[in-house]
């Protein structure tokens, strides 16, 4: 009888404490930048991401206002490509409807997704301060260009979020081309909501606003 009672202490305090690193490590990933924070962030966030990343979005002043999914199609090896696959829908229809014990796979996809447009704010000041300058630019460019260059460090950003949204959107077509893709492309859109005043009014033609960006081929050998 002591013996169990010692084993039941013994998992309880060894639940408890890691409960207790779960929360440092939670509180610590959101502490200020120090010397010791720089040193073990990427420890901490290998730890939190994908499951508990901590994401104040629902307490920001400008909160998400519209719908945003992914879509990936793969090209065969005879050349043929096929139809989109919906990687986003599925898993945002099982948290919903499972509110107290919601599946967490969405955030695979929607935290790439916010990396993609994840440019640093003042880099953003700047470009709209000079918007005169970069619609010269695009003028003067030869090739029809007008995209506003991204940083080193913003475009490795987006180069490594697209990259994982594909090799993801490769685990969830695993029919794709009898099984045998040889290139996966994604492309992402987001749908503007109507104000929450107007949610229920019914849609006019030409108001649902889509914005669609579809990026390169990668190969499926290399995601693999």
């Amino acid at each position: 009888m002591t013996s169990h009672l010692v084993t039941r202490r013994a998992v309880l305090l060894g639940g408890a404490a890691l409960l207790g690193l779960h929360f440092a490590l939670a509180a610590f990933s959101q502490a200020p930048a120090t010397p010791l924070k720089v040193r073990h962030f990427d420890e901490v966030k290998g730890y939190l991401n994908p499951y508990f990343a901590q994401n104040w979005m629902l307490f920001a002043p400008d909160p998400l206002a519209d719908d945003r999914g992914v879509l990936a199609r793969a090209q065969c090896r005879d050349g043929s490509v096929t139809d989109y696959h919906d990687v986003t829908t599925t898993y945002v229809r099982e948290a919903q409807e499972s509110r107290f014990f919601p599946s967490r796979m969405s955030r695979l996809v929607s935290a790439p997704m916010q990396s993609i447009n994840a440019t640093d704010p003042l880099l953003d000041r700047l470009r709209e301060k000079h918007e005169d300058d970069i619609a010269k630019d695009r003028k003067d460019r030869k090739d029809g260009g007008g995209e506003v260059r991204l940083m080193p460090e913003e475009q490795k950003t987006q180069d490594n979020a697209v990259r994982f949204l594909s090799r993801y959107s490769l685990t969830q077509m695993p029919d794709a081309c009898g099984g045998d893709p040889q290139r996966i492309q994604v492309r992402m859109y987001v749908r503007e909501l109507p104000p929450w005043s107007k949610r229920n009014a019914p849609a006019k033609a030409g108001e649902d606003t889509v914005q669609v960006q579809d990026f390169d081929w990668l190969k499926a050998d290399e995601l693999r």
